[in-house]
């Protein structure tokens, strides 16, 4: 008796199920409107495209470009997310007014776990420009000019230290590698020597668990009570009261003569326009996203360097044999970096082919009209850019699909005054009609562009002048792309060879 109620209960799901597809396929099948942009295909309601979406972007951008052109719309967990490719949708979308498309909403629950409250995505945008603006102290011309020393040494120090870089020659995991590297050179430069102390194995602990917090799944369900979740928010709350332990000392026994000017001092000085200081737990937080931002992308950038370069020793070599001749064996100087022309066309091509964020998002709060068209885009969708497309789009860099770091010595990229604007945290290029926008465009432009070009140079340029390196069975190879996180990332374990310049001196 129980057995054929299992089996009638199991025919009655599989019955809704398959009367539930048939009548989703239908209603895609039905006339739409001209306003509306034409829907990607999909079987299953609700889940829609997420699969071939989340599995490869990239290529799901392309496949539906080719088919439907530049803007389509398509169905993710009860979503209807309208992207928009290319230059045009890069500037609708990325230059769009504040009451039109809102970020808030949609990166807010996915980052206010990791960040904090009342920072960032879970404040006003106003409240967000201004604490741009207090950030940007680290940021300044005499900043970098102070980092590029202090990440050298962070380097140099890491590499006589660690177990997998013992010897004359072995092999890495070169991804963890550079997770550890990115962690101790973002915190050092951006945030001090105080900071730099605290990183510790269990501080390395709290930051793995919080950095999890990045995944997919948190854009729809952030509440949700996964181990992974709650290790996040343990990890939150213990790393931010490491920074109220670090901000309630510095106020009770106040600056000293000799005191290194770092963020911490500089935030506990900063107040918003309307005279309220800034709270201690916001320093705490936002202090936490910086570290985060020194890190996250700066890692999985670094790592696809290091692999691209064990793919092409030749690079490796050249590398070595321009720092040689620009700067011979003194130490690096921020006014150095930009002599070395080849390694600045290594990281632009490698942010170029594995950008870091392949979706920009926006929810649509009024109806939004594309210009030379019938559509219009409601709020019932989330608007989507997607920078990499042009960046391996044929028509603006040929042989996209080729990692060239030369192609950057006949290329330049030019901004002019129509398009630099302030939007509350000092003048800067809008940027939205480029083809080439790693660190986004807009009003939500990352302001840490240089520093991460300097980090990112210095933390290279310092492996190649102290090693050699390959794949380990001598042919080009990198891993696939890992979309399982925020950002995308060398698939691990990513394993390279290396061998020491300088066996005598190890």
């Amino acid at each position: 008796m129980e057995s054929s109620l299992v089996v009638r209960a199991a025919a009655y799901t599989a019955g809704a199920l398959a009367i539930s597809i048939l009548f989703n396929v239908l209603r895609q099948r039905l006339p739409r409107s001209k306003s509306e942009p034409p829907i990607v295909f999909h079987w299953f309601p609700f889940i829609g495209n997420a699969i071939s979406y989340g599995t490869d972007p990239c290529n799901f951008f392309m496949k539906c470009r080719e088919k439907h052109g530049d803007i389509f719309t398509f169905i993710l967990f009860g979503r209807k997310m309208t992207a928009y490719l290319g230059l045009d949708g890069n500037e609708f979308i990325l230059n769009s007014r504040l009451q039109d498309a809102n970020a808030e909403e949609i990166y807010s629950p996915l980052t206010t776990p990791v960040f904090g409250r009342d920072i960032i995505y879970d404040c006003p945008n106003s409240k967000l420009m201004e604490q741009k603006k207090f950030v940007k102290f680290g940021l300044t011309q005499s900043a970098l000019e102070s980092y590029v020393q202090l990440i050298e040494n962070e380097v140099l120090d890491y590499l006589k230290s660690a177990p997998a870089f013992k010897g004359h020659f072995g092999t890495v995991d070169i991804s963890s590698a550079m997770a550890e590297v990115t962690i101790f050179t973002a915190s050092r430069s951006l945030q001090g020597a105080e900071v730099r102390k605290k990183m510790t194995a269990e501080f390395a602990n709290l930051y793995h668990d919080l950095d999890n917090g990045f995944r997919p799944i948190n854009f729809l369900m952030p509440w949700a009570p996964l181990p992974r979740n709650r290790r996040r928010d343990a990890a939150h709350l213990k790393m931010q009261s490491v920074y109220m332990d670090l901000i309630q000392e510095r106020r009770k026994r106040g600056r000293e003569v000799d005191e290194e000017p770092d963020m911490i001092r500089n935030l506990m000085s900063c107040a918003y326009k309307n005279g309220q200081p800034l709270p201690d737990k916001e320093i705490a937080n936002m202090m936490i996203t910086m570290l985060m931002a020194g890190q996250h992308s700066s890692s999985s950038s670094s790592a696809w360097i290091m692999l691209r370069l064990a793919s092409r020793p030749d690079i490796v070599e050249e590398l070595y044999q321009e720092r040689v001749r620009t700067i011979g064996e003194d130490p690096l100087q921020y006014s150095n970096l930009s002599k070395l022309t080849l390694m600045q066309g290594v990281a632009k091509e490698t942010l170029r082919v594995h950008s870091s964020i392949h979706s920009i998002m926006r929810k649509v709060k009024n109806p939004m009209p594309v210009a030379n068209s019938d559509y219009v885009i409601t709020p019932d969708k989330v608007l989507l850019s997607s920078p990499i497309v042009t960046h391996l789009s044929e028509e603006y860099f040929p042989n996209a699909g080729v990692w060239d770091p030369k192609r950057w010595s006949q290329r330049v990229e030019t901004e002019t005054s129509e398009d630099m604007v302030d939007y509350g945290y000092g003048v800067i290029s809008k940027g939205t009609r480029s083809p080439y926008l790693p660190f986004g465009a807009g009003r939500h432009r990352c302001i840490g562009e240089k520093f991460a070009y300097a980090q990112l140079a210095t933390i290279i340029s310092t492996m190649v002048r102290h090693f050699k390196f390959s794949t380990i069975d001598g042919k080009e190879w990198v891993p696939p792309t890992d979309y399982t996180s925020l950002f995308s990332r060398p698939a691990q374990p990513a394993v390279i060879r290396w061998e020491r310049r300088f066996p005598k001196s190890a």
